[in-house]
C-alpha cells in the first residue's frame, strides 16, 4: 500500500507557538509556528521493516523520546503551516521509503578508450616538442 493512501491522521501530535522572524505585532500574538511530532515506534500503519528504515535514516529528525519532529514557520497562517508539515512528513516519509536503484557497473567502450589514448599521445607530443633541444 502506498504511504499517500495511509492515513497517519490519528497518530500525528501536534503542538503550535510563537514564530521568530518579520511579522511586527502579528507575531507576537499569534501562535502560527507548527511542530508535528509522530512516535515512529508506536504506528500502527508501519511494518516493523519501515520502521527500522524510518528510524536509520531519519535519526537527526528523531528526538530522544522517539518522536519525529517536523517544523514549519513559513506562512503566517496557522492551518497553512499545519497544511505545510503534513505535507513534508508525507514526502519525508516516502523519499526514505523508497529503494535506491542499484548502480550498474558498465565498462568504457572501445572508442571511448581510443579517443582518451589518442587525447594523451598528443597531449606528450605537444609536450615533447616543448623541450630545448641542445646541439
Amino acid at each position: 500500500m502506498d504511504i499517500r493512501e495511509r492515513d497517519f491522521q490519528d497518530e500525528f501530535v501536534f503542538q503550535t507557538s510563537r514564530s521568530g522572524g518579520p511579522g511586527g505585532q502579528n507575531v507576537n500574538k499569534v501562535s502560527s509556528k507548527v511542530e508535528l511530532r509522530f512516535r515512529v515506534a508506536d504506528s500502527a500503519l508501519l511494518n516493523d521493516d519501515e520502521k527500522s528504515i524510518i528510524i536509520e535514516k531519519l535519526s537527526n529528525k528523531i528526538n530522544k523520546s522517539g518522536e519525529l519532529v517536523i517544523v514549519s514557520q513559513t506562512d503566517r497562517s496557522q492551518l497553512k503551516n499545519k497544511e505545510i508539515v503534513i505535507e513534508k512528513f508525507y514526502l519525508l516519509i516516502i523519499k526514505v521509503l523508497t529503494p535506491r536503484k542499484k548502480r550498474l557497473k558498465t565498462k568504457p567502450t572501445r572508442a571511448s578508450v581510443e579517443k582518451r589514448l589518442e587525447s594523451k599521445r598528443d597531449q606528450a607530443t605537444l609536450k615533447a616538442n616543448r623541450k630545448v633541444i641542445n646541439p
